[in-house]
Formats: C-alpha cells, structure tokens, sequence
C-alpha cells in the first residue's frame, strides 16, 4: 500500500545524525511519497538537499510559517516570492497564524497568511494552514479570501466538530497526526462524523510523535500508528485508509 505524510520536516536538525536512515524506515514501511513544508529562508538548503538525496519522495512547499514572522517578514516574504516564482512547489506552506508563542505579532501574522494565500491562487496552489490557538482569526481570512482557488490542508486539525467542518467549507482536507492517538486529543471523539474523503495523514515530524512514542523524537514511519488508529476509529482496513488518503492527497497536490 502507499501511505503518504502530507507534512513533515525531514530537513530539521533533529534528524541530522540518521536521516538518510529515519527515511529509509519509512519507505520500509510503505511511506513513499513526503510532502515537505517550508520554515524560513534558513532552511531552504536543507530542503533543496533533502528533495536531491530522495528525487522521486521528496515534495517541496514554499513558505513563511507564523512563528517566523519578525520584524524582517517583508524580507522573507520577499525569499517565498522569489523561490515560489523561479521552480515548481506543490503548496504554499506552512503559512498561518499561530497566537500560543507571541500575541505581539498578529496584526503581521495576518498581512503574511494574506500575503501568502494570494500568491497560492495566483499560482493555483493549495495553501498549507498552521492554526494555533488561533481558528477565529483563521476563519476571517480564510472568509475573506474565499473562491474558486481556495484550497489545501488545516494541517495538524485539533479543532471540534464544527470547526472542522467549517474548514471543510473552504475546501480544505484535514491533516490528522499524532494528535489522534492521544488520550485527551478529542478529536478522535468525533472524526468518524467526517467522511474519510476528507482526511490526510502527516506526521509533523519530528514534532507530535503519536502514541506510544510520545514525548519522543517524532519520524514518518510513526505514520502507520496514525493509520491504524483511524482504521480503528472508521471500522475499516488499514489498507483502505491509505488509499483513501493517498487519493486525497493526490486530489490536494497534483502528483
């Protein structure tokens, strides 16, 4: 089966000391296709050699994540443009706002995720939405910004139902992790009331490593515990899940 992780950082320095291995875990273990999100200009090299290390795996975003949105934004935002203009990215991403590290920087948080999701219409590419504490401010962008262009991934959903499905509303896929596996993730509570059509896997790695390695260094083979938990919760095959969500994934970034 092909299982797909529509998110992860394989270029962190987390992963520096056995990358090439973690990654070969992964295919091992039917992960064959990682899409793989921008931070910063900082961290382009590392992206450009990952996707030259593994050509046919590795899926390159193009973005400004919210927690590097500085008082330099306008020069990053400048980098994204440059890059998202000179090559093929398949999403911008990740973009957002994230209000549980720094309330301070909201107002330019929202030009960035404004910024960020215009250039994605112009380029016919779904966005790639970091939430953090954050689903209002969200949603009035996403309000404002609403049209035939407009899709991509709530990466790393925890939201209640009805955010959930008000994300569906602006054509927006889930992005389900570890957070499924938790014992007080919630969402797990109600995600069998959201058609598997609109789910993707990801791992966030090497953040939020699902149960049991929470706590731990998070990697993409971790991917299948994610799986079997939603095949537990929709009372389907693992199997199926994959395939489910691979073809979504397909539906969201072309490939």
């Amino acid at each position: 089966m092909i299982i797909t992780d529509t998110h992860t950082h394989l270029y962190s320095e987390q992963f520096n000391e056995d990358r090439n291995e973690m990654v070969q875990r992964a295919i091992d273990a039917g992960v064959s296709r990682f899409f793989i999100p921008a931070i910063d200009s900082t961290y382009m090299s590392a992206m450009l050699e990952l996707e030259k290390e593994f050509p046919t795996n590795m899926f390159l975003m193009m973005g400004l994540h919210p927690t590097h949105v500085k008082e330099n934004f306008e020069e990053e935002l400048a980098f994204v443009k440059k890059w998202l203009d000179k090559r093929k990215f398949y999403a911008v991403g990740e973009i957002g706002i994230d209000l549980f590290w720094d309330k301070s920087t909201l107002e330019i948080q929202q030009k960035a995720f404004k910024t960020q999701i215009q250039w994605a219409k112009e380029k016919k590419l779904p966005i790639i939405i970091h939430c953090r504490d954050a689903f209002d401010e969200i949603f009035e962008i996403l309000e404002e910004e609403k049209d035939e262009s407009l899709y991509g991934i709530f990466h790393c959903f925890t939201g209640n139902l009805e955010q959930a499905k008000k994300a569906i509303s602006y054509k927006m896929k889930l992005g389900i992790g570890g957070v499924v596996t938790f014992k007080n993730g919630k969402i797990d509570q109600f995600l069998q009331e959201i058609p598997l059509e609109h789910l993707v896997l990801e791992t966030d790695a090497p953040y939020l490593a699902p149960t049991p390695y929470r706590g731990k260094r998070n990697e993409s083979s971790y991917i299948i515990n994610v799986l079997e938990k939603l095949a537990d919760i929709y009372k389907v095959t693992p199997q199926e899940i994959a395939e489910v969500t691979t073809q979504n994934s397909k539906n969201i970034f072309g490939i």
